[in-house]
């Protein structure tokens, strides 16, 4: 099958570019996932999403899709969950996993090749520092942590676009006396307190956040290269910054050759964040709306810009979902009421339409107007007596693949005899204008969103 062209917006070089995957029809994706310690909140699935979405768009573009995306399941705020609710580190981590992994079903993402853990890493986290070590891109400080050299690396800044003369030392950089300079940043930390650690020929301790990327992505694609990298926008620095140096120091080489981040989740206008206590936990959002209406209003915005939570926001998603479900009910309703089954039309100049725009940096937005479109088509089709089996086929085979490349998920009606029957004796009772009668049985069909 042909390849379509896909173009991505590329945070490296500031402007939408072709993928140009690796290995011919198959793209490589890592994408940045949570520290397992809490209830992720809603701004926390918004990558999640994006992600899941570009895995559908390219899958529909003829790509294989090789995408993965860590748990950070070894943090000091793990640590401190912990000790508080007098558990372990990995029960803590696995409930939340579990929870997090709960998320994933109710909002349709896709099941990715691989969810590795930070655990399961250590020995090569610790040969990766100790390459480091060696090749001089790392020093052990005084007190015995080891910290990446920043200045060591000349491309250092250029992901985000910040210069190492304008930094200053804790603006998002963590201030330590045992450093050379403020923006080098922890490796290999080590411990004594009552958290994890590996006693390791880097001494017993525990490793940095921002090495754990680059030795998974390592491990798993086998080169030090991936086509595309990314995660929530708060990363591109300096964590993702931080990836990229390491990436150098250890290989000459680039993490990835497309990066991409997901714009925040503002709630009224304001950054969400657990530091503000505007937090809106994702389980309780998608508990009260469901899966699609999250997904809906995550699409609702360009992937890459703010998006403002609201209740107004979500009631809007919540009213398009449910207008795409009604269209699912009535033309099941039509088709199998009237004992007949959809044929295999589909309309191909829409579907190329719809899927050219989301290959256009994930339009979403331009994609939901030909969606639209079919829609307003679909009830034109539902208004008329006489029923054109091709046209309404065409019309709802590609309806729903369209939402499956949206990731959006209905379902569709059973229609059993009883409302066979009910649908028989209202058209019956209708063509003899005995409507006190028909509307008893019209309103159950009603009920059940059939027509």
């Amino acid at each position: 099958m042909e390849l379509k062209k896909v173009k991505l917006y590329d945070t490296y070089q500031g402007k939408v570019v072709e993928l140009n995957p690796i290995k011919l029809g198959e793209v490589s994706i890592y994408y940045c996932g949570p520290t397992v310690y809490n209830y992720v909140h809603i701004g926390n699935m918004r990558p999640v999403v994006t992600f899941d979405l570009l895995n559908r768009v390219l899958q529909a573009c003829n790509y294989k899709v090789n995408m993965i995306s860590n748990y950070t399941d070894i943090d000091d705020k793990i640590i401190k969950k912990a000790l508080e609710e007098n558990k372990s580190e990995k029960q803590v981590s696995d409930f939340y996993i579990e929870k997090y992994e709960e998320l994933l079903d109710k909002l349709n993402i896709l099941p990715l090749k691989y969810h590795p853990r930070v655990s399961n890493y250590i020995p090569e986290i610790v040969d990766f520092i100790k390459t480091l070590l060696d090749k001089g891109f790392a020093y052990k400080a005084d007190n015995g942590d080891i910290y990446f050299d920043v200045s060591k690396d000349p491309h250092y800044g250029e992901l985000s676009k910040m210069k190492i003369d304008d930094l200053q030392a804790g603006n998002r950089i963590q201030v330590s006396d045992a450093k050379k300079n403020p923006y080098d940043f922890a490796l290999w930390k080590l411990t004594d307190d009552k958290g994890v650690k590996f006693d390791t020929i880097l001494g017993k301790g525990r490793p940095g956040w921002h090495t754990e990327c680059v030795v998974m992505i390592n491990s798993y694609f086998k080169m030090p290269t991936i086509d595309i990298h990314g995660g929530g926008f708060d990363l591109k620095f300096p964590h993702h910054e931080n990836e990229c140096a390491q990436e150098y120091g250890y290989s000459n080489s680039k993490l990835a050759n497309l990066w991409m981040h997901v714009g925040f989740i503002n709630f009224d206008n304001q950054k969400m964040s657990k530091s503000l206590g505007n937090v809106v936990l994702a389980k309780d959002a998608i508990e009260k709306y469901g899966g699609n209406v999250i997904r809906h209003f995550f699409f609702t915005s360009y992937y890459r810009s703010p998006i403002n939570y609201t209740l107004e926001a979500i009631e809007t998603s919540k009213q398009e979902v449910e207008k795409y479900q009604a269209i699912v009910n009535k033309i099941n309703g039509k088709i199998k009421l009237n004992k007949m089954e959809f044929s295999g039309d589909f309309d191909n100049d829409s579907y190329e339409e719809f899927l050219n725009y989301l290959a256009d940096d994930l339009n979403v937005a331009n994609a939901l107007m030909v969606v639209d479109r079919l829609a307003k088509k679909a009830n034109q089709l539902l208004r008329t007596n006489q029923i054109n089996l091709t046209e309404i086929s065409s019309t709802y085979n590609t309806y729903m693949k369209m939402m499956d490349v949206l990731g959006l998920k209905f379902e569709v009606p059973n229609i059993n005899q009883e409302d066979i029957y009910n649908y028989e004796q209202y058209q019956q009772f209708r063509l003899q204008k005995d409507y006190a009668n028909s509307d008893i049985y019209r309103i159950k069909l009603i009920e059940k969103g059939l027509i």
